[in-house]
């Protein structure tokens, strides 16, 4: 049995016991218990370990019997656009630059508002709860519908307010981008425990150096998340060659932009001096593989990432690039992927990915104190896999279970800072009748 959290008082009953089940840890000695259980008092984990010496050790108000399942960390989602679950599938088969400036961008200029946010960053969070993820980063304009989602659904996210030198949904003079990222992150810092407010300038293309510096200064003073797409497109490379005389990350990386609370999203086309810059500057990067193949943007040099130490963690980008929010299907994708186009079978393995969509993304987020692992101390943030179905039987190895068979409908009970959130299907935070009504709603005034 692991150690309990010396931090926890445990005088009287715990609140949760999870018994029985498959307790995959992903801590660092990789241990697996087979008849396994973990004890959740408060928000933390306080012991894991076999369901006998637990059950015998902790009394609990509430057991939760995991048997013929699989208990893992719960998956983080390292990059979305929640809100655009209200275009999914708006736009598809299209050239980049027209999905983007015939459809999405003038989608946006008309629909988004803080009410439409609200609903379909709730929607998506329902996606999420019901797909194993538990944590999600999020960036997007009128952000406040965002995190009032977030803190309403029960799910754990960094949620950033975009910043763009044009233009944008809810700051139409782009003069006070800055003001209202800074006003958006010191409404929500320290709202919630399971909310993180981020600011996110949104490319080096679509931002001038001094509006970036700016940006990651006002991160920097208020201890918050700065987040960019970082060489998305080879047009996006090109772009920034042309204006700085320099590539992206070695433009961020004069700029003063990189380090370990910076968050690079994409990362498709970095070349062997800027895989280096990256791992150098501990910035964490989101590999969104099932988006970049969609939009036809590329193949990342992932398998180079992470042999050079970068911290990369999975993501799904949003719904209008993607089209769902499954991360159990993205881990899937990533593993393949890589494996076709370098024609290499034994390249990102199982075990690598399942890391990526759990500690490599708390990694990236700077929060690998609290999450991305079943250990003592750490945040209660878990899923419950049902594994007694006809697809998921036999099994031999777990993590290559979750990558090439398990899928979000698999996932059963989904916990979150130590709140059931799902129980056997149902989303217990989220009127989901309620928010697929209000999107279709939304829906029908995109496209009437």
């Amino acid at each position: 049995m692991t150690a309990t959290n010396p931090q926890v008082n445990l005088r009287g009953p715990i609140d949760l016991l999870i018994s029985g089940g498959l307790v995959l840890t992903l801590n660092d000695r990789k241990d697996i218990f087979p008849d396994g259980a973990v004890a959740v008092a408060g928000d933390r984990i306080i012991a894991v370990g076999p369901t006998r010496g637990l059950m015998e050790t902790f009394p609990a108000r509430r057991l939760l019997d995991a048997s013929s399942c699989l208990v893992m960390p719960g998956l983080i989602n390292l990059h979305n656009h929640a809100a655009m679950a209200c275009f999914r599938g708006l736009a598809d088969d299209l050239p980049l630059e027209t999905w983007f400036h015939g459809h999405i961008f003038p989608a946006e200029a008309r629909h988004v508002n803080e009410e439409n946010v609200y609903w379909g960053t709730l929607l998506a969070a329902a996606e999420m709860i019901r797909s194993g993820t538990t944590t999600f980063c999020d960036g997007y304009f009128c952000e406040d519908g965002a995190a009032r989602a977030v803190v309403a659904g029960g799910m754990r996210a960094v949620c950033a307010q975009g910043v763009i030198d044009f233009p944008a949904p809810g700051v139409q003079d782009p003069g006070r981008n800055l003001e209202v990222a800074e006003e958006f992150v010191r409404r929500w810092r320290g709202h919630s425990s399971r909310l993180t407010p981020s600011i996110f300038g949104h490319s080096a293309y679509t931002c001038s150096p001094q509006t970036l510096k700016q940006a990651k200064a006002l991160c920097l003073e208020h201890r918050v998340p700065f987040q960019i797409h970082v060489s998305e497109t080879k047009g996006e490379v090109e772009e920034v060659v042309r204006r700085y005389g320099r590539r992206p990350v070695a433009h961020l990386g004069d700029l003063g932009l990189l380090d370990s609370a910076t968050l690079c999203h994409h990362a498709v086309w970095v070349d062997e001096g800027e895989i280096d810059l990256l791992a150098r500057s501990g910035a964490g990067v989101s590999h969104n593989p099932e988006s970049n193949m969609k939009l036809a943007s590329g193949v990342a040099p992932l398998p180079r990432m992470l042999a050079r130490g970068v911290k990369v963690g999975l993501g799904t980008d949003g719904c209008a690039s993607n089209n769902d929010l499954d991360l159990l299907r993205e881990m899937d994708m990533a593993a393949k992927l890589h494996k076709v186009h370098a024609g290499d079978p034994a390249l990102c393995t199982a075990v690598q990915i399942t890391i990526m969509a759990t500690r490599g993304g708390a990694a990236a987020l700077g929060m690998s104190d609290d999450l991305g692992s079943l250990e003592p101390g750490k945040k209660a943030d878990l899923i419950i896999i049902d594994l007694n179905q006809p697809h998921l039987v036999p099994l031999y190895e777990p993590c290559s279970h979750l990558v090439y068979t398990a899928r979000g409908a698999d996932v059963r009970d989904v916990i979150v800072d130590g709140r059931i959130v799902m129980r056997n299907r149902e989303v217990l935070t989220i009127d989901l009748e309620q928010a697929m009504a209000e999107v279709r709603r939304i829906a029908r005034s995109i496209r009437p």
